[in-house]
């Protein structure tokens, strides 16, 4: 929702104050006995799989050696590579539930999303990652663009400090990095603001763009069945996809109707 860099450590480490939420979105991870790791592009329009890389180096295969467990591991990928919705911290947040480890330290080791990823719901994250503050969970509904390229986390906090340490306008401080990186992210920031009506945000590092929608049914009438594939600026395809706020199990969060009131 908000991402704003507080300080840099002299190891290089940036410190944060963000607040995130679980979407209602995201890959399926299946866990057998045995070795290996196979990845399963099922990102509508065959958006996902490019950049993945199934060695020692996924999170998957890490969060395993950092509980020194063995699993064949089956990942069907539903959120991109390079999206900025910790897809890849998910899964390894996956890993370390499978295994019984509610660590945040060793969390950390792995990502600065992963203790976040592991507790899931709403929280107010600081630190590098490792402080999460869960914060009430709200009914929200949320219209993402995913374009079909990705940004480096890495090379964006780069930027980032080469920038001066730039505030970015909308709540993200990697914002403009990102778009200094990638360029091309400007043309879908201003597709979905005419799409949805709604100033776009962009999603960690990007390189997704999202507008939060006052509810469910603002958004039905541009996504059928909850994604559509779009045409972008460049001529590429790109997705559009409902997601709603879901709590720490992944359900989504319904709003309380009384009928008293």
């Amino acid at each position: 929702m908000s991402l704003r860099v507080t300080d840099r450590r002299p190891d290089g480490y940036h410190l944060l104050d963000a607040e995130m939420v679980s979407l209602d979105l995201g890959d399926e991870l299946l866990l057998a006995p045995g070795d290996g790791l196979v990845v399963e592009d099922e990102v509508i329009g065959g958006l996902g799989l490019g950049p993945i890389d199934p060695g020692p180096d996924n999170l998957v295969a890490r969060a395993l050696r950092s509980v020194d467990r063995r699993a064949r591991a089956v990942l069907r990928k539903r959120i991109p590579a390079g999206a900025g919705l910790g897809g890849g911290s998910a899964d390894a947040a996956a890993v370390l539930r499978w295994a019984g480890v509610r660590d945040v330290a060793v969390a950390a080791r792995l990502g600065a999303d992963v203790p976040f990823c592991l507790r899931g719901g709403r929280a107010r994250v600081t630190g590098v990652g490792e402080q999460v503050e869960p914060l009430p969970l709200q009914p929200r509904t949320f219209l993402l663009l995913l374009p079909p390229l990705g940004v480096s986390t890495v090379a964006c906090y780069r930027r980032w400090d080469e920038l001066g340490g730039p505030e970015g306008p909308a709540g993200n401080d990697l914002e403009p990095a990102a778009l200094s990186l990638e360029p091309r992210l400007a043309a879908w920031r201003d597709l979905l603001g005419e799409l949805s009506g709604h100033e776009p945000r962009l999603a960690g590092s990007g390189s997704t763009w999202f507008a939060e929608l006052p509810d469910e049914t603002s958004a039905q009438h541009l996504v059928a069945e909850g994604n559509r594939v779009v045409t972008g600026p460049d001529g590429q395809p790109g997705l559009l996809v409902i997601a709603r706020a879901a709590d720490p199990e992944g359900r989504p969060v319904r709003a309380v109707v009384d009928p008293a009131g």
